[in-house]
């Protein structure tokens, strides 16, 4: 449920043309983090709009689309956001 909330803000916010979310929540059952509910996901985002943005900024328009999931339903975020020619 979480990955496709993941996905639905990232596609409104960012308008990727290619995007991939692996939960990894079930490896990490056990850690603090996920005693709160709180999930493991990696991001794989392709976007025009991370063009001319630094990595900080890149990971600064993901954390701002997806708002308020980073204080609950988000533990850990990893992500590899890139622009489509950084992608070939």
């Amino acid at each position: 449920m979480t990955s496709e909330l993941i996905k639905q803000k990232l596609n409104e916010a960012i308008q990727p043309k290619t995007i991939e979310i692996i939960d990894n929540s079930a490896a990490h059952a056990g850690h603090a983090g996920a005693q709160s509910g709180g999930g493991h996901y990696n991001v794989t985002i392709v976007a025009d709009a991370f063009d001319g943005k630094t990595l900080v900024q890149r990971h600064q328009l993901i954390y701002q689309a997806l708002g308020d999931l980073m204080k609950n339903e988000i533990h850990a975020l990893g992500i590899n956001a890139l622009t489509p020619t950084e992608n070939n």
